[in-house]
C-alpha cells in the first residue's frame, strides 16, 4: 500500500500533472454540463415571468421558488453524505455497502418528503410570514407553493440518485437524469406560462412535473446499475443495520445543521431584501440568479473533489488525496476567474434580457458588481466543502457553518447602514468566514486520513 501511495504521490510532475486534470475533468464536465442547465432554468423562470408587465410575478417566484430551495436544501445530506459514503464504499471494493449506500437514502427521501407533505400548511405559512413580502407577492407565492410541495418526495429522491452516481463516479449518468429534469421544466415553463397564461401557478406545475419524471428514470437506470455490483445474501440486512443507519443518521444530521445555518444566511438576505420593497427584491433576485450559475459551475469541481477524496480515503491512497485536493483547487481558481470575465463582459445584456421593468433593471445595474465578484469570494469554501465531504469529515462542517453564520450576523449588524449594499457585503463576509474556519479545521482532517492509512 505505501509502495502506491508513493508512485501516486511521485513520479514526473507533469505527467501527473496532466493525469490527474483528465481523471478530474472526467467526473466534473459532466456535472458542470448538467449543473448549467440548473441556473439556466432560474434565469427562464425569472425570464418568462419578468415579461409579464408587473414585478410582483418576479418575486412571487422568487419566493416561492426560495421556499422550495432553502427546504430542500436543508435535505441536501440526502446528496452530500451519498457522495461521500458511496465513494468511500468504492474505493474500499465493498460492494454491499455500495448498494445499501442508495437504498438507506431512498427510504429516508420518501419519508421525509412525506412529512414535508403533512406539514405544508405550517411550512407555508411560516416562511411567508418571516420573508414579510408584499401582500400581492405573498398570495402569488402561496398558490406556488400549494403546487410545488407534492413532488417533495420526487425533489428529494433525486438528491439520493444524484449523490450515489457522483460517489461512483458515473456522471455521466447523472447529467441524463438532470438534463431530462431542466430540460422537462424548461419546456413546460414556456407551455404553461407564456402558452396557456398560467403565470406562476405554470411555473410551479412545470417543476413539479418534470421533479417526477426525472425520479421515475433516475431509479430504473439505478436499477439496471445496481446489477455491476454483486447482491451479498445480507444486501437488505446491510440497509437496516443499526449500527451502520447510526453512523449515517449521525453524518447526515451534521450535514443538515450545516445546511440550516446556511439556509438561514439566504433566508436572511431574500428576506431583508424583500423588505426593502418589490423593486430591490426582483433585482437581488435576478443578481442571484449570476451567484447561483458560478456556483454551479463550480459546484462542478466540488462534486468531483468529494468523489475522488472519498474514493481515495476508502482504498487508503493518502497520495492521491493530496493530489485530488491540490489539483482540483486549482482548475476551480480559473474557472472563478474565466466566470468574473463574462461576468463582467455580459452582466448588463443578462439583466436587459431578464426583465423589461426599468426600475428593476436600474436597480440591478447598481449592484451588479456584487454578483460578477461573487465566484472568487465563493471559489475557495465551495472547494473546501467537497474536501471535507469526500473525506466525511461532518462535524468539522458543522461547526465551522455555525461559526459562519455568528460571522455573517455580526457583518449584517455592522453594514446595516449601507443598505443593499451593505446586505451584499455581509454575503461576502460569510464567503470568507466559511473559508477561513474550514481552513482552521484541514489539519485535523489530514491528521484523520494519515491514522486511517496506518
Amino acid at each position: 500500500m505505501r509502495s502506491t501511495e508513493h508512485e501516486t504521490a511521485s513520479g514526473d510532475r507533469n505527467e501527473r500533472f496532466e493525469l490527474g486534470y483528465r481523471r478530474i475533468l472526467t467526473i466534473a464536465v459532466p456535472i458542470m454540463i448538467s449543473n448549467l442547465s440548473t441556473p439556466l432554468l432560474g434565469l427562464v423562470d425569472t425570464g418568462v415571468v419578468g415579461q409579464l408587465p408587473d414585478p410582483a410575478f418576479i418575486g412571487a417566484v422568487a419566493i416561492g421558488s426560495l421556499i422550495f430551495t432553502f427546504t430542500f436544501w436543508a435535505f441536501g445530506f440526502l446528496r452530500m453524505g451519498t457522495t461521500g459514503l458511496t465513494a468511500q464504499a468504492l474505493g474500499a471494493g465493498d460492494h454491499t455497502e455500495i448498494r445499501a449506500n442508495l437504498g438507506r437514502p431512498l427510504l429516508l427521501a420518501l419519508a421525509l418528503g412525506g412529512l414535508l407533505i403533512l406539514l405544508q400548511d405550517l411550512i407555508r405559512s411560516g416562511a411567508l410570514l418571516f420573508l414579510e413580502a408584499s401582500p400581492q407577492v405573498e398570495s402569488l407565492a402561496g398558490e406556488y407553493f400549494q403546487i410545488r410541495i407534492w413532488s417533495a418526495p420526487a425533489a428529494l429522491a433525486n438528491y439520493a440518485i444524484l449523490g450515489w452516481f457522483v460517489g461512483l463516479g458515473r456522471t455521466r449518468i447523472a447529467l441524463v437524469i438532470q438534463l431530462v429534469l431542466n430540460l422537462t421544466n424548461i419546456a413546460l415553463d414556456f407551455a404553461f406560462v407564456t402558452g396557456l397564461g398560467w403565470d406562476v401557478k405554470g411555473v410551479a406545475l412545470g417543476t413539479s412535473i418534470a421533479e417526477g419524471i426525472a425520479a421515475l428514470l433516475g431509479l430504473a437506470i439505478a436499477a439496471r446499475h445496481l446489477r455491476s455490483f454483486q447482491p451479498a445474501p445480507d444486501s437488505l440486512k446491510r440497509v437496516l443495520d443499526p449500527g451502520r443507519l447510526r453512523h449515517n443518521l449521525l453524518v447526515n444530521g451534521d450535514i443538515m445543521i450545516r445546511s440550516l445555518a446556511l439556509l438561514a444566511v439566504f433566508i436572511w438576505f431574500t428576506a431583508q431584501g424583500a423588505r426593502s420593497g418589490d423593486v430591490i427584491l426582483a433585482a437581488n433576485s435576478i443578481l442571484m440568479q449570476f451567484v447561483a450559475l458560478s456556483a454551479y459551475f463550480l459546484d462542478g469541481i466540488a462534486f468531483a473533489t468529494e468523489s475522488l477524496i472519498g474514493r481515495a480515503v476508502g482504498a487508503k491512497l493518502a497520495g492521491l488525496v493530496r493530489l485530488t485536493a491540490k489539483q482540483t483547487t486549482r482548475l476551480a481558481a480559473g474557472i472563478a476567474v474565466l466566470i468574473v470575465a463574462l461576468f463582467a463582459l455580459g452582466g448588463s445584456l443578462a439583466i436587459g434580457i431578464l426583465t423589461v421593468d426599468p426600475e428593476v433593471r436600474a436597480a440591478a445595474h447598481g449592484y451588479l458588481l456584487w454578483a460578477v465578484f461573487a465566484p472568487l469570494a465563493g471559489v475557495w469554501c465551495f472547494q473546501l466543502d467537497g474536501i471535507f465531504i469526500g473525506a466525511t469529515r461532518t462535524v468539522d462542517m458543522r461547526n465551522a457553518m455555525l461559526l459562519s453564520l455568528l460571522i455573517f450576523a455580526g457583518a449584517y449588524w455592522a453594514l446595516q447602514p449601507f443598505g443593499n449594499h451593505g446586505l451584499w457585503g455581509s454575503l461576502y463576509a460569510h464567503y470568507a468566514a466559511r473559508t477561513l474556519t474550514l481552513l482552521a479545521f484541514y489539519p485535523g482532517l489530514v491528521q484523520s486520513i494519515r491514522a486511517k492509512m496506518k
